[in-house]
């Protein structure tokens, strides 16, 4: 009885595991193949800029950077982004995370604020919006406040020679609301924002 009873648990065990095998290999094209294609396509198909990375061509259509990514503006003919402690690399994104009270910190806001005082001389320092001052979290943050655009009109016009009303005209194109009309706060990004004056400047 026992030899008779162990044959068709054999053919049992065999039959499950090509069930098994056959599961898997059904998964693995579904999930693996046809469900990232058909993800990819609808991407592409509905919001292909979104899908691509948000990619900012300048005026002759080379790639110069991402709206969702911020960079780094050594010149103060145009508008500075917030301070980022990883020098904007998008490899390392993050933050230091010191407290108020961190003497690296404090060291680095009053950098900030000197450097703040020599290069607008017509702004005076207690008109600094604080978002100029602080990292974001990521360290990676495109955009600034309409407020941290606009104080850094009176420097780029002075350096540029385009008027100050030019500038605020820029900076009110460039102003995006909030999400729905709900979430998060009005913001510029910089890098679309300093296209316009290089155009302007050409």
């Amino acid at each position: 009885m026992n030899k008779t009873a162990s044959l068709p648990e054999a053919v049992g065990g065999a039959s499950y595991a090509g069930i098994a095998i056959r599961a898997s290999v059904v998964f693995i094209l579904l999930c693996g193949i046809v469900y990232p294609l058909v993800c990819t396509g609808l991407a592409q198909l509905l919001m292909p800029d979104q899908a691509n990375g948000s990619l900012i061509r300048n005026a002759s259509g080379q790639v110069v950077g991402s709206e969702l990514i911020g960079q780094k503006f050594s010149d103060p003919k145009y508008f500075q982004g917030r301070v980022s402690s990883i020098d904007y690399k998008a490899e390392a994104s993050g933050s230091n995370n010191y407290g108020p009270s961190n003497p690296i910190l404090l060291a680095r806001v009053q950098a900030s604020i000197e450097a703040w005082k020599k290069d607008n001389p017509d702004v005076p320092i207690s008109e600094l919006p604080i978002a100029l001052l602080t990292n974001s979290g990521s360290g990676l943050d495109p955009h600034i406040t309409p407020e941290s655009a606009a104080v850094q009109i009176p420097r780029i016009s002075r350096l540029t020679g385009i008027s100050a009303d030019e500038l605020r005209k820029l900076v009110d194109m460039h102003t995006e609301g909030r999400d729905l009309g709900l979430f998060g706060e009005p913001r510029v990004n910089v890098l679309k924002l300093n296209l316009d004056v290089q155009t302007l400047l050409k």
